[in-house]
């Protein structure tokens, strides 16, 4: 029998206090311009630098995170886990540009990404239409 089976008022407290309703898993994020370039910084909280990946493919730049599940203290009888084990994912359409060019600095479980600002040019042309 466990904590909340025996005792119905602990029971409903962990459920009220400790339950999780619905959390939104997503890396949160803020773009914006600072000289010349984009930034893009992206929240990745409880994970270290080389749990983090990040790609770029067909305009687009890709972060993965990854955390393995380290259960370190297999006979312990949680009555709650909360902590976070898988992968999380999330891309961001950045346009062709030279991916030499992507900046990446990972401090205090917060990802920057940096790149240029480079000005499209616009083309504008007249369809015929048959």
């Amino acid at each position: 029998m466990d904590l909340m089976t025996r005792d119905p008022f602990f029971g409903s407290l962990f459920d009220d206090l400790f339950e999780r309703k619905k959390h939104n898993m997503t890396m949160r994020s803020d773009i914006y311009e600072k000289d010349g370039n984009y930034v893009i910084e992206v929240d990745v909280p409880g994970f270290k630098k080389d749990e983090v990946q990040v790609d770029y493919d067909s305009g687009y730049v890709t972060i993965t995170a990854k955390k393995a599940d380290e259960d370190e203290d297999k006979k312990a009888n949680y009555i709650k886990r909360e902590r976070f084990y898988g992968e999380l994912t999330r891309s961001y359409y950045v346009g062709d540009l030279d991916e030499n060019k992507i900046k990446a600095k990972f401090e205090d479980g917060t990802l920057q990404l940096t790149f240029p600002k480079e000005e499209v040019e616009t083309k504008t042309r007249l369809i015929p239409i048959e």
